[in-house]
């Protein structure tokens, strides 16, 4: 019995190293990625990376039962065949692709130097990247919003979240004054910060993305510090659930009023007086959308983690 508690609480262990391990990786990439002078990717990769997602691995390590189930007798051979195969034409189809410091390849012959000249006039935000997904390829970031949401609602439909109740016996988690002191500190400029990303992210690096992700961080971290019933009741779980269809809504609602207006589906230039006003309109219509759906999806799958593993609310 010894003997198995032991290899129980080695194998524990070095989940939490690899956890903790790809932690550090993401925030290496961050440091990466700011050097390459991508800082709205470093944003994502940070909050993303080494926040939320180390933050739900270890909830799903916390959920994870001792006991594996019985094996099923089924082969297979089948998954693995095409797992196989499907990794096979993805290396074939890479060996096609360009250096990474391969000046000649395409993309920096037609594409690149189109944004870089007419996206000054034509958009006329400095933030050459919000310029090119926002407007350029506001249909791509359309479908990776609606990709996020897809995965919220699989997520839900799935395990659902559990809201917890006060029962008369409710015990009160044990205080932690320096934690939760702390974290009242440092929580307001974490939403201050996210703000800032979301309504500068036309002139500096930041956007919905990365602000969404930033401001679902400081929930996040009140609900680890004090409690998940304190974090739901801050932030009710069926009002995340209308805010996260609210925000692609309102991407989507952006690009039906430019068809109103006469233009086609997300051509924010009819949207102002002149082009570039219209432009810097739709801009900041559809980031909000983004941001809106980015962090109540964080948020909505942190709780439905978490409760989990609460058995006692």
């Amino acid at each position: 019995m010894l003997v198995l508690t032991t290899i129980a609480i080695v194998r524990l262990r070095s989940l939490f190293a690899i956890v903790m391990l790809s932690g550090i990786y993401s925030l290496l990439s961050a440091n990466i990625f700011v050097i390459l002078d991508a800082v709205d990717v470093a944003f994502t990769e940070a909050a993303v990376g080494a926040g939320i997602s180390t933050v739900l691995m270890l909830a799903t390590i916390g959920i994870t039962g001792y006991e594996m189930k019985p094996r099923s007798k089924k082969r297979r051979y089948v998954p693995l065949l095409v797992v196989t195969v499907t990794g096979a034409v993805l290396v074939y189809g890479m060996m096609d692709m360009p250096g990474f410091t391969d000046s000649t390849a395409p993309i920096h012959q037609h594409v690149a130097p189109r944004y870089i000249i007419d996206s000054p006039h034509e958009i006329g935000i400095p933030n050459m990247v919000t310029a090119v997904l926002a407007s350029y390829r506001g249909y791509d970031t359309m479908g990776e919003v609606i990709v996020v949401f897809a995965a919220l609602v699989g997520v839900l439909s799935l395990i659902g979240v559990r809201v917890p109740k006060v029962a008369p016996n409710y015990i009160e988690p044990p205080a932690r004054p320096i934690l939760q002191v702390m974290a009242k500190f440092m929580i307001p400029f974490i939403i201050l910060f996210a703000l800032y990303v979301q309504f500068h992210g036309d002139f500096g690096p930041g956007g919905g993305f990365q602000a969404g992700v930033i401001f679902s961080v400081a929930i996040i971290l009140y609900t680890l510090t004090f409690s998940q019933y304190d974090g739901m009741r801050l932030v009710p779980p069926k009002v995340l659930k209308i805010l996260a269809a609210a925000g692609v809504l309102i991407y989507g609602g952006t690009g039906v009023w430019t068809m109103l207006r006469g233009g086609s589906f997300l051509n924010y230039s009819v949207l102002g007086e002149t082009s570039v006003a219209g432009q810097h309109l739709g801009i900041l219509l559809i980031e909000f959308g983004v941001g809106l759906t980015v962090a109540t999806a964080m948020m909505l799958l942190f709780f439905a983690f978490v409760s989990r593993g609460e058995k006692n609310l």
